[in-house]
C-alpha cells in the first residue's frame, strides 16, 4: 500500500476509534443511572458477560476463528487480565470519586501511560503530532475537571482511576500485539471473554435482586452490548491501521462525551471553562483523526 493508501487507512481508523470512545462516553452516566444497590463490581463483571458472549457469537458467525490460529500466552492473558482490572478501577473510582473526576483521571492519564508502554514494548515513536494532541487533550480534561465547587476529590479514587488508565494502556498494547495475523471480532472475543472468566467469582452471592428490574436489565444491556460489543469492535477495526498511542489520545472523547452528556442529560451547567476544555479536547483530537494531507506527487 502507498503512502496515501496508508494515510486515508490510519484517518479511516482513527473515525472508528473516535466512535468507540463517544460510546464508552456513555458508560458512566449509565453507570450512575443504576437502580440502588447495584454494585460497581458486579455491574463491571456483568458488562463483560453480556459483551463478552455478544462479541464470541458474533466472531464464531463471522468466522472470525480458523483451525490452527495459536493465540500467545502472555498477550493473551494480559489482554483479558487488563480489561477486567479496568472494569473494577473504573467503576470503583467514579462511585468513589464521582463521575467526572473518575472520567477525567482514569481516561485522561492514558495516553501518557501508552505513549511509554508502546515505546518500550513496541518501539513505536509517537512524534510530535501525538504530543501536541496529547497535550491539548490533556489540557482540555484538566479545565473540564476544574468546574466548580462541587467536584469531590477523593485520594482513593484518584488511584483507582489511575489504575484504570493504566490498565487501559495496557490492553490497548495487548490487543495490538494479538491482531497479526487475526480477525478482530476473535481478539475482541477472547480478550472480553477471559476478562469476564476472570470476574466470574465476584457474581458468586453478589446481590442482584436489582437486576430484573426495566432500569437494571437497560443499564446492564447497554453497557453489554452497546458500550462493550460494539465499542471494542469498532476500537479493534481503528487499532489495525493507527499506533497505540494516537489510539488512546484519540480515546478522550469519552470525557468529552460524558461532560455532554452531563449537560443535555443531567442538566449540569457548563462554564467559561468547561467551554474551553471542550475545544481544547476537540483541537487534540482533530489534530490526530484528520492529520497531515499529503502534498501532491508525494508517495
Amino acid at each position: 500500500m502507498g503512502g496515501s493508501g496508508m494515510a486515508q487507512a490510519g484517518r479511516g481508523g482513527a473515525w472508528f476509534i473516535l466512535a468507540a470512545a463517544i460510546l464508552w462516553g456513555t458508560t458512566g452516566t449509565s453507570q450512575a443511572l443504576a437502580p440502588v444497590g447495584a454494585n460497581p463490581m458486579t455491574i463491571g463483571a456483568l458488562r463483560l458477560a453480556v459483551g463478552g458472549l455478544a462479541l464470541l457469537l458474533l466472531a464464531v458467525a463471522r468466522g472470525g476463528f480458523t483451525k490452527g490460529m495459536r493465540w500467545p500466552l502472555i498477550p493473551t492473558l494480559c489482554a483479558g487480565g487488563c480489561i477486567a482490572s479496568y472494569q473494577l478501577t473504573f467503576f470503583a473510582a467514579v462511585k468513589t470519586t464521582g463521575v467526572a473526576v473518575g472520567t477525567m483521571v482514569g481516561i485522561g492519564s492514558s495516553p501518557v501511560m501508552a505513549g511509554i508502554l508502546a515505546f518500550l514494548v513496541l518501539g513505536e515513536r509517537p512524534g510530535r503530532r501525538w504530543a501536541g494532541a496529547t497535550a491539548l487533550a490533556v489540557a482540555g480534561c484538566s479545565l473540564l475537571l476544574a468546574t466548580g465547587g462541587e467536584v469531590s476529590v477523593n485520594p482513593l479514587g484518584i488511584v483507582l482511576a489511575l489504575g484504570a488508565g493504566l490498565s487501559y494502556a495496557a490492553y490497548t498494547l495487548a490487543i495490538k500485539a494479538l491482531l497479526a495475523g487475526r480477525s478482530p471480532d476473535a481478539v475482541i472475543a477472547v480478550a472480553f471473554c477471559l476478562g469476564a472468566l476472570f470476574l466470574a467469582p465476584l457474581l458468586v452471592g453478589a446481590d442482584l435482586s436489582w437486576l430484573p428490574s426495566v432500569r437494571g436489565a437497560v443499564v446492564v444491556l447497554h453497557l453489554g452490548l452497546i458500550a462493550t460489543a460494539l465499542s471494542y469492535r469498532l476500537f479493534a477495526r481503528g487499532l489495525q491501521t493507527v499506533p497505540v498511542a494516537s489510539a488512546v489520545t484519540l480515546s478522550l472523547a469519552e470525557p468529552l462525551t460524558a461532560t455532554i452528556l452531563g449537560v443535555t442529560v443531567v442538566g449540569e451547567r457548563l462554564t467559561l471553562t468547561s467551554l474551553g476544555g471542550i475545544l481544547l479536547i476537540f483541537g487534540g483530537l482533530a489534530l490526530l483523526a484528520v492529520g497531515p494531507r499529503n502534498r501532491p506527487g508525494r508517495p
